[in-house]
């Protein structure tokens, strides 16, 4: 998800200090999502959508094609 997040970012040409001035964060908080060290919750991932113009729908069926990379095996 959050190799697919930055993408939509700079497919967007959105910065992360101009995504941050969207959502009212700061750009640190932006860059703590996008590397995993934050997590967003489903709210806060469809106002950052919402500030990229995306529609959360769309980004989660892209999202569920794309292959997933378990740290772990499931049984």
């Amino acid at each position: 998800m959050l190799v697919l997040l930055r993408a939509k970012r700079t497919a967007s040409k959105v910065s992360q200090a101009e995504l941050a001035r969207r959502l009212s964060w700061t750009q640190a908080d932006v860059s703590k999502c996008e590397t995993g060290v934050r997590r967003l919750d489903v709210v806060e991932l469809k106002l950052w959508l919402k500030a990229l113009g995306l529609e959360l729908t769309s980004f989660v069926n892209e999202m569920n094609t794309q292959p997933e990379y378990l740290p772990f095996h499931t049984v």
